[in-house]
């Protein structure tokens, strides 16, 4: 699941906040320079975020430090040797571990448990393991379907956003947003969003998207009347007609301009679908074949037994 920095659609990055439309999961040893504003937001162990937090669930893992504010509208989690530099306001249940700071006091409307929460992610892994032990696949199924996240906007390990830099180790996906900084992954794909910073990995795909910055990568695909509002500079650069570039365009291996490119996996796939067609076509053709087959042998029958009757009359 933190195989990748995934931002979903409806996703804005504001000045002070992130603001999620679905759930937020973020890595281990991240650093966030934004307050999170989501439905869910789970936050991996040792990770810093300097702003608030307001969802509707909240889950901090051990050593996590959040300068501003907590807020959950339900229940909240937090682990051992959490920070929290401002106040913690939770309208469900609060259960929180040992050795937590909270600078300016909690409120909590429900039950407050004092204990070490289970991480989230190893809690639903044991709790899988003792169902399978038991043999109850259909609960185990179930677990499986509650725990599903709503669009989340997923930070894998060891990211670092802040309002002038986005950068992991991992490879980066871009739908249908609002994002604010120079995004730096292994490989970026961006589609139908409006990007304020640069983009640089390894293959940059740029799809019906408008980027004020510059494009630097080893292969880099302008499709779909996509903008960019500064310079692109990679190996190989291969461009739609209807894409429009403001800057210096620098391929050094060369640079193409079609009326159609093919963007990785979608020959791959096409490919696939003609060879399930191609199948389909060989099934039906077989299905004919053998009902004609069925119908000589049922008209070699019939006359058969007419040469039978004669003979006996």
């Amino acid at each position: 699941m933190l195989e990748k920095l995934l931002i979903p659609p409806n996703t804005r990055f504001e000045e002070r906040n992130i603001v999620a439309s679905g759930d937020v999961i973020i890595g281990p040893n991240s650093k966030l320079s934004y307050g999170i504003i989501a439905k869910k937001i789970i936050v991996g162990e040792r990770t810093a975020i300097e702003g608030d937090l307001l969802g509707e669930e909240i889950r901090l893992d051990a050593w996590c430090s959040v300068t501003g504010n907590v807020t959950s509208k339900h229940d909240a989690y937090i682990g051992e040797f959490a920070s929290i530099g401002g106040k913690l306001t939770v309208y469900g249940d609060l259960e929180i571990g040992r050795n937590v700071r909270i600078k300016n006091g909690f409120e909590a409307k429900g039950l407050i448990t004092i204990q070490d929460p289970t991480p989230v992610l190893f809690f639903i892994f044991l709790y899988l393991m003792f169902l399978l032990r038991l043999g109850r696949l259909e609960e185990a199924e179930k677990l499986l379907e509650m725990e599903e996240f709503d669009a989340p906007l997923i930070i894998p390990e060891g990211s670092q956003i802040s309002l002038d830099r986005i950068s992991t180790r991992k490879d980066a996906e871009i739908s249908g947003s609002r994002v604010l900084g120079n995004i730096r992954a292994r490989d970026v794909y961006a589609e139908d969003s409006e990007i304020f910073g640069s983009l640089r990995g390894r293959d940059v795909v740029v799809s019906k998207c408008r980027v004020h910055g510059a494009i630097e990568g080893r292969v880099v695909y302008i499709v779909n009347s996509s903008e960019v509002y500064g310079y692109i500079r990679a190996d190989r650069v291969y461009m739609e007609e209807g894409c429009s570039v403001e800057g210096g365009i620098v391929g050094r291996e060369g640079v193409w301009i079609k009326e159609k490119v093919e963007l990785p996996g979608r020959k791959e796939v096409e490919e696939v679908e003609e060879e399930v067609e191609t199948a389909k076509s060989f099934e039906s053709e077989g299905e004919g074949l053998v009902k004609q087959d069925e119908a000589d042998e049922e008209e070699r029958n019939g006359m058969g037994e007419g040469e039978i009757q004669k003979n006996v009359s």
